[in-house]
């Protein structure tokens, strides 16, 4: 009786210090979050000097496309168009001299897919764009677009386009057009599938032995575990399938790839690489533009990838202190977080530390 109760005993002492130890963690974690801007959400396009300096004079237009899809397939999953990576597209196109219009499949009013820890100044200034917003209410249905007024054209992404743009004649008609009249034809994460049934007039797949990205298959199946059967195919085996050379980058970091007048983006992060590789395209040199803390943040990532923790720690220290760039702290956890979904406890531990750090020079900065 009396081992029975120790046995008890032991039990109780290890699962009260295992919650006491995960309580603690997770509250010095919040510490590492920063609280988030609470005016950032008023951010006004006249408040963004990329946007309001030094105006370039208009130079043409760019169409952007985006999903009419509401609803993933029979999976009852609410999706929609990605709205930062048509903002962030939108205002690169803007600050270049391009005007931009808006179409979608079915036209008018399309679903949107806000998520709150992916918005930043662009993001809400498009929010409160007046323009921009009327823009996305009363989108051209496709059937109506003159292609002809076009420079470019642009499919921003959103799950929504896995069912909307790949079996869309207009689409593909407007795309085989503008690839062969060597306009250029950009799209970015879900935003590719409006080019895989596209076929050339010499019976040939567009996509045949094109260097491309799109969102993986990696990073489809591990926040959609049933992808598979959600979805009428996965975009990176359907792109293969094509002929396609498939570039493929590390998870839900940016990888763009530029062939000839054909350019896309594996992601959201890809967004802003892939719209000024299009004004490249278009013959003009991009203007200057500040990186976001986030871009800076996925600069960091890819360096810890591709070179060590310790190679990151001294990039961050720089960026922060020396150079006074902001780094988005919280993008670096949620990579963390993606180690343990992977079972990377390792890359986990690493990254939590480079956020400590980053916590850490960005005080040292404040005091300087």
């Amino acid at each position: 009786m009396f081992k029975k109760y120790r046995i008890l005993k032991g039990i109780f002492i290890f699962i009260f210090s295992l919650v006491v130890i995960v309580v603690s963690f997770g509250l010095w974690f919040r510490t590492l979050i920063p609280p988030r801007d609470s005016e950032i959400a008023s951010t006004l396009t006249n408040e963004l000097p990329y946007l309001s300096e030094n105006p370039i004079p208009l130079r043409g237009k760019i169409l952007a496309v985006v999903t009419s899809t509401d609803t993933m397939g029979i999976s009852g999953k609410v999706t929609g168009y990605e709205l930062t990576e048509l903002a962030r597209a939108y205002y690169v196109f803007k600050a270049n001299g391009f005007e931009v219009d808006i179409a979608s499949p079915k036209g008018g009013k399309p679903p949107v897919v806000i998520d709150d820890e992916d918005m930043g100044a662009f993001d809400y200034a498009f929010l409160n764009d007046s323009i921009a917003q009327y823009k996305t209410s009363h989108t051209i249905p496709v059937e109506e677009i003159v292609a002809e007024d076009y420079q470019a054209i642009f499919f921003a992404g959103g799950k929504g386009a896995m069912f909307d743009f790949p079996d869309n004649k207009t689409i593909q008609s407007i795309v085989k057009n503008y690839y062969q009249s060597n306009k250029v034809v950009g799209a970015v994460c879900h935003g590719p599938s409006a080019l895989v049934n596209v076929t050339l007039d010499d019976g040939r797949p567009l996509l045949e032995n094109k260097k491309v990205s799109g969102f993986t298959n990696k990073e489809e199946l591990l926040l959609i575990s049933d992808a598979q059967s959600i979805f009428p195919f996965l975009l990176q085996d359907k792109m293969i399938a094509q002929g396609a050379n498939f570039n493929e980058g590390a998870m839900y970091l940016e990888k763009v790839s530029h062939d000839k007048n054909l350019i896309t983006g594996q992601n959201p992060w890809s967004t802003w690489h892939v719209a000024e590789s299009m004004i490249m395209q278009l013959g003009h040199t991009p203007k200057y533009r500040e990186k976001t803390d986030e871009e800076n943040a996925v600069h960091i990532l890819t360096t810890y990838k591709t070179s060590g923790k310790q190679k990151a720690k001294q990039m961050l220290e720089d960026m922060l202190i020396d150079e006074k760039k902001p780094v988005n702290r919280v993008l670096i956890a949620q990579h963390a977080i993606i180690g343990v979904m992977k079972g990377k406890m390792g890359s986990f531990s690493d990254l939590i530390g480079l956020v400590s750090f980053a916590k850490k020079c960005e005080s040292k900065k404040l005091k300087k």
